[in-house]
Order: structure tokens, then C-alpha cells, then sequence
């Protein structure tokens, strides 16, 4: 019996991914009236799908939503050179931002209809240096604890064979969304 390799795995997932989102709506903004009646899950669902667009700072910074589920967001990036600080190692910032979007992605599958979240506390430790002789990384992000005011989750950032490069929490604050105005 043959094992694929985590990477050969990764790698195909994401160019599934990939293919379904060049497909579907692309990069952008989703409407108010499209999303007003979906959880947040269905709606991170839909994006996955290719149905609702998804945040353009992935193209921007090269990497995806591979996975989703209740409380809990996976995203997949490729290190490049484009990421690098001075020094020739992948940028704080680039590891921040991808730990982020896993945080609030996992936080965003727990809301409701009319329930949306900002974040309201970032910690990020960097326990690796990361460049991009490491083809991709995985940011998994799950939810804590997610109540009608606070939410709060943890994310890890590892490499196909298991190397922690980060790791993360977040605060987020619960609110009501405005009603949606009416033309």
C-alpha cells in the first residue's frame, strides 16, 4: 500500500480548490442580499464552493481556504519571494495574516443569520523561521469559545511534515449586523 506524501496531498487539494474558485465568482466582495440569510458557516461554505467570492488579500499574498467546518478553518499558503523580509525570511506580517484569516474564518462558522465579528485582539508567536524552501504551510484555526459578546480561537501554522512555523489566538467582539436598508 502506497502513502501519498502530506504535501502531494496539499498540493492537490489546492489546485482542486483553485480550479473551483478561478471557475466560480473570484476574488471580491459578496452582496449584503446574498449573504443576509446564511450562517457563517454556510456562507464560508459557499465560498469554498466557488459560489461567493473570496477575500481578494489571498490572491494578494498567496494563499486559500482549503478546508471549513463547524468552529473550525483551514488555510493553505505558499511562501514566496515576494514574502520575504531583509533578511530572506518569510515576513512576520505574512505568518500574522494568514493566522488571522484561519482565527476569524473558524469564528465566522459559528455565526448566526445577522451575527458578525471583528477582531479585537491578535497574538502571534513565531517559534520558526520560514522560507520558501517550504513549498506551502497550513494555518488551522479553531474555535475556543463563542459566545454572544466574545469569541476566541487558536490557530497553528505548520509545514507538510508537521513543523510548527507559528502559533496564534485571537478575542474577537460578537455583534448584531445592521438591518439591511432597503432601496
Amino acid at each position: 500500500m502506497t502513502h501519498n506524501h502530506p504535501l502531494e496531498q496539499w498540493l492537490a487539494q489546492e489546485r482542486e480548490t483553485t480550479a473551483r474558485l478561478n471557475a466560480g465568482a473570484g476574488p471580491g466582495v459578496a452582496r449584503r442580499e446574498q449573504i443576509a440569510h446564511l450562517t457563517g458557516l454556510q456562507m464560508m461554505q459557499a465560498m469554498l464552493r466557488g459560489e461567493l467570492p473570496y477575500a481578494t488579500i489571498a490572491r494578494t499574498l498567496d494563499f486559500l481556504l482549503v478546508e471549513v467546518d463547524e468552529g473550525r478553518a483551514v488555510f493553505q499558503g505558499t511562501p514566496g519571494a515576494a514574502h520575504l523580509n531583509p533578511m530572506g525570511t518569510v515576513h512576520g506580517g505574512w505568518f500574522a495574516t494568514l493566522l488571522d484569516s484561519a482565527l476569524g474564518c473558524a469564528v465566522h462558522t459559528r455565526m448566526p443569520p445577522g451575527r458578525g465579528y471583528t477582531t479585537a485582539e491578535l497574538g502571534v508567536n513565531l517559534v520558526k523561521a520560514l522560507t520558501p524552501q517550504v513549498q506551502r504551510v497550513r494555518a488551522e484555526g479553531r474555535v475556543v469559545h463563542c459566545g454572544r459578546q466574545l469569541a476566541t480561537a487558536e490557530a497553528r501554522l505548520t509545514g507538510p511534515d508537521g513543523t510548527l512555523y507559528a502559533h496564534a489566538t485571537t478575542t474577537c467582539l460578537v455583534f448584531d449586523l445592521p438591518a439591511q436598508s432597503r432601496a
